[in-house]
């Protein structure tokens, strides 16, 4: 195929599509599906059961699919799933899942992941995510549409980090953020909203006001956390910002929440 360079190793078993670039010594082994329009710049190194949707671009250096760093870990079938549009720059490790998480890592499309950023096994990446250069995931960790994560941070094995939520760069992150949520430090603790995030994606007036005068209650001195919930419940049924807040709440947890200081 043309649009394949010469130099690369390709086994018998991968499927590529025609309308696929595949640049220098790119090695790409026999379990591989790439789709129309993904581009391979150079020395990348696809393994196992992996899937690069469309128009997915991968720079050089990047390994995916390969055995994931996790000892229990002994050769069962699993996979890595990306979706499309997705950049994947220099040096990123993504690992394929383990039979104790599903057997699958998952990055939905259009993420940005950047330099040296790793996915561990059985991870779960939304749609417009950001991991910046050199961020670590821990295995088993969740991450929701449009949350970003700062450079240099570390998130905790079995983590879950809301939509719309940044985390600062060189955090530490061992607890779960809400949607909307930002946090930094190390260890992270919650400074807030990311309501620059908000404002950006055009999030209107009333949705902030609302999340922001639901924030102050949920965090407040009164009452339990668990009563500070159903309290917000009550006071803001019409928010569907509020909603998906309270929606992650609710949802099961492992590592509990990240709180203010």
């Amino acid at each position: 195929m043309s649009n394949i360079h010469n130099s690369a190793v390709i086994e018998e078993g991968a499927s590529i599509h025609p309308d696929a670039k595949i640049g220098p010594f790119c090695v790409i082994e026999k379990n591989v599906k790439i789709g129309a329009g993904a581009v391979l710049k150079s020395h990348v190194a696809i393994a196992g059961k992996t899937t690069i949707g469309e128009n997915c671009t991968v720079f050089p250096f990047a390994s995916i699919g390969h055995a994931p760093q996790d000892l229990k870990f002994h050769g069962e079938d699993s996979e890595v799933r990306i979706g499309n549009r997705c950049v994947i720059r220099e040096h990123v490790t993504v690992n394929p899942g383990t039979e104790g998480g599903g057997s699958l890592t998952k990055i939905g499309n259009d993420c940005l992941i950047m330099v040296a950023a790793h996915i561990a096994h059985d991870c779960s990446i939304g749609n417009n995510v950001i991991l910046v250069n050199n961020a670590t995931l821990g295995g088993h960790v969740e991450i929701d549409d449009f949350a970003i994560i700062g450079g240099l941070s570390a998130v905790h094995q079995f983590v879950r980090i809301g939509a719309h939520a940044m985390v600062g760069g060189a955090s530490g992150v061992e607890t779960d953020i809400i949607p909307f949520g930002s946090a930094t430090g190390n260890r992270a603790v919650l400074g807030g909203l990311n309501l620059t995030g908000m404002k950006r994606r055009n999030f209107s007036r009333d949705e902030i006001h609302a999340l922001r005068n639901a924030y102050k209650r949920l965090f407040g001195d009164e009452g339990t956390f668990q009563e500070r919930t159903a309290l917000v419940a009550k006071e803001f049924p019409d928010s569907e910002v509020v909603k998906s807040v309270l929606d992650f709440i609710n949802g099961e947890t492992k590592r509990g929440f990240c709180q203010p200081q």
